[in-house]
């Protein structure tokens, strides 16, 4: 999977954007269940005012707090208010410097509104002699050292009485400062919220962009490493599971990173901050938070142990129900020829019931999840409330402070939920990128060399063979055997043998559908693999043994070789090859649609237009593998006419059944069990080659072998 992220470096700009949003989507997000906190704590409870900070105070009320603090707390309270008249404003303070004053404020607060309890005021303060004052003070501090034991939360509470007490005292509108925190608060929420949600839109926009395409790029280098691919490789993958890796797993993984930016990437930093949120909130109920996330990580341990095994068989299972699809939906003449319609139903039957157990396995222990997860969560949020509602009645913490607490655990809660239900594709996007990256990292046995030879000059057009030798992969046995000959430029040179005998593979040797075993094959003077690959078959009109169309017009197919086809070169290639006859009689002529697999056209009229292809192409080389077979004699005879006449430049390789077909060849190689058995012109092979007298003799009558 981490080779997948090496193919996002083009990327990288929108990656640091979406990290970007999402570290500013956490960051609201977390910053929410505080302004919650503050307005129950705050703004309910305290009605607005933050801390025992006054912003206004009376003098003779801070004469009365001065009283009680000691010497450098009322300097440092003196610095931070400006008099005027008979009151004191505060003046421009940095936020430590209010946390000072708040913790200078608190308990002298306390002893104020305690004093005031038994009627001492700042005048009577005033008139209490030396030797008593001395005597109170005594007092203050043994009631100072006793406050000093309570919570922070408690003596701010009181202060907080005292500064709302303060304030009525000098005419304010309390009430109107709680309404404008309350309302304050709660537009900073809604703005955050805004926020949140245009940060959320905006990963998803650009998670969605660059998975879509990664997919795009992957899809595309597949296809290209595919198409380099010599069948070799096409074996060893096969091609239902190329088609699997290319859709199916692709799809896996462009879907697994779409998610990935929008929670795998933002589940720890919310996590992270979460954690440090509750830390700044509330440390001693932290083992709460550890328990439930110990309890989330044995979860995805058990479920990934027992279901990541099965995600493995499952792509697997999709390859064997492809195949089976495949080749079912391409042999159904055949099943219905020999009536195996139940047969091939079982088959399926039984390829589709095992890929659906194994999905049941695997979402019926994905779906255990969900409810174990939602139990956790609400058994953590009762347990934070019993043990908070603890700590709020030993004034331990506020109960805004215990919502906010329960807030941000369940923050982190999801953070891990979100990873959790992510491991459901996890493990699944992982096989699927293995797949993909197995296909890319496949280096195809059939290159173009570093520095390709250049032709000789003077050999255009000539094939060579010497001494070829060629087995496939992994078999025992050769399928030609010390195979030499040579076919000069213009010159119609044939190939017939029974059955197996190598004919097919010889000419697929010349444009490296394969490469020889052993000894050389030489296209104008240069070995083939040692010459470009593209520039080799360029050279090239190869009709192969199955006449193959691609879905489009006749048009399209006839000039599918040449870029930018003149309408006189494919009408000439049409007449050459036989199919302008059949092609007039289409409705829309040259425009007429061919379907998938040329399905809409006979035997005879593809393998005509796969000929007209190769025509049209003009190359030097033709190879005609076994490309006559669907014709009639007729056709046949005015088609090879026509193609020796128009073509006679060219080099023309045949690969034959008929001898018919062959007999005015300038040479014919007679192929038997992989060897050469006989080379010459047919009457010379009638008259010294026994395997190719038995040929004639099994298709031509005794006139034609005495001619």
């Amino acid at each position: 999977m981490l080779k997948m992220f090496g193919r996002l470096k083009s990327s990288a700009g929108y990656i640091l954007l979406i990290f970007a949003l999402l570290f500013l989507q956490a960051y609201c997000d977390l910053s929410l269940p505080s302004y919650t906190s503050n307005i129950v704590d705050v703004g309910i409870q305290q009605k607005g005012i933050e801390d025992g900070v006054p912003d206004k105070i009376r003098a003779s009320s801070l004469s009365m707090l001065e009283f009680f603090m000691e010497e450098d707390s009322r300097e440092k309270v003196e610095a931070a208010y400006t008099q005027i008249g008979d009151v004191y404003e505060k003046n421009k303070i940095s936020s430590q410097e209010r946390e000072e004053l708040n913790a200078i404020f608190g308990i002298p607060m306390m002893l104020a509104l305690q004093a005031e309890e038994n009627g001492i005021t700042a005048d009577v303060l005033e008139q209490i002699p030396m030797e008593q004052q001395q005597a109170l003070q005594a007092q203050l501090e043994e009631a100072k050292s006793q406050m000093e034991q309570m919570p922070e939360s408690i003596v701010t509470q009181s202060a907080v009485t005292y500064v709302q007490q303060e304030y009525e005292a000098m005419g304010e509108d309390v009430d109107g400062i709680q309404m404008r925190y309350v309302l304050l608060s709660g537009l900073k929420m809604l703005g955050m919220a805004l926020l949140i949600m245009i940060c959320a839109v905006s990963v998803t926009f650009l998670s969605s962009r660059l998975a879509a395409k990664l997919g795009h790029d992957l899809r595309n280098q597949v296809y290209r490493k595919v198409i380099s691919f010599s069948s070799s490789e096409m074996d060893r993958f096969s091609t239902a599971s190329l088609i699997t890796r290319s859709t199916n797993d692709i799809q896996q993984v462009q879907m697994m990173f779409a998610m990935l930016f929008r929670i795998v990437l933002y589940a720890p930093i919310l996590g992270i901050g979460g954690v440090l949120k509750v830390l700044e909130t509330e440390a001693s109920m932290t083992w709460i938070l550890a328990l439930a996330v110990g309890m989330i990580l044995v979860l995805v341990l058990v479920l990934l142990i027992i279901a990541m095994p099965k995600f493995k068989v499952l792509q697997t299972l999709i390859d064997r129900l492809n195949l089976v699809s495949r080749e079912i939906l391409t042999g159904i003449p055949v099943i219905r020829a020999f009536s195996r319609e139940k047969h091939e139903e079982e088959r399926f039957e039984t390829a589709n019931r095992r890929l659906m157990k194994t999905n049941l396995f695997v979402n019926r222990v994905m779906t255990v999840m969900m409810p174990v997860m939602m139990l956790i969560m609400n058994g953590i949020t009762v347990l934070i409330v019993y043990s908070g509602s603890h700590a709020v009645d030993q004034g331990q913490i506020q109960v805004g402070s215990m919502m906010a607490f329960i807030q941000y655990t369940m923050q982190i809660i999801m953070a891990f939920l979100m990873i959790t239900m992510l491991s459901v594709m996890l493990p699944r996007a992982e096989v699927s990128a293995k797949r993909i990256n197995e296909v890319l990292e496949t280096d195809p046995q059939i290159n173009t060399p570093k520095h390709p030879a250049i032709a000789k000059s003077g050999e255009t057009g000539t094939v060579e063979f010497r001494d070829v030798t060629f087995s496939y992969p992994g078999a025992e046995e050769n399928v030609l055997s010390h195979v030499s000959f040579r076919a000069e430029k213009g010159e119609t040179v044939a190939f017939i043998g029974s059955t197996g005998s190598g004919k097919s593979t010889l000419v697929n040797l010349i444009p490296r559908l394969f490469d020889a075993t052993s000894g050389q094959i030489l296209v104008d003077g240069v070995d083939v693999r040692e010459m470009d690959l593209h520039k080799l078959r360029d050279k090239i009109g190869f009709v192969p043994q199955k006449g193959v169309l691609f879905s489009g017009t006749i048009a399209s197919n006839i000039c599918y070789g040449v870029d930018n086809a003149s309408k006189e070169d494919m009408e000439r290639a049409a007449r050459i090859a036989q199919a302008q006859d059949f092609i007039q009689q289409k409705e829309d002529q040259y425009d007429d649609p061919i379907a998938q697999g040329g399905s809409n056209v006979s035997g005879g009229q593809k393998q005509r237009l796969s000929i007209a292809r190769a025509i049209a192409k003009n190359p030097e080389i033709f190879i005609f593998d076994d490309s006559f077979s669907a014709l009639d004699f007729k056709t046949d005879l005015a088609l090879r006419q026509a193609l020796k006449k128009e073509t006679a430049g060219a080099t023309t390789l045949i690969v034959a059944q008929r001898i018919s077909t062959i007999l005015h060849a300038d040479k014919i190689i007679v192929l038997d069990e992989g060897r050469v058995a006989g080379m010459g012109t047919h009457q010379e092979l009638l008259k010294n080659c026994q395997v190719y007298q038995q040929i004639a003799k099994s298709q031509l009558s005794e006139e034609e072998l005495d001619v």
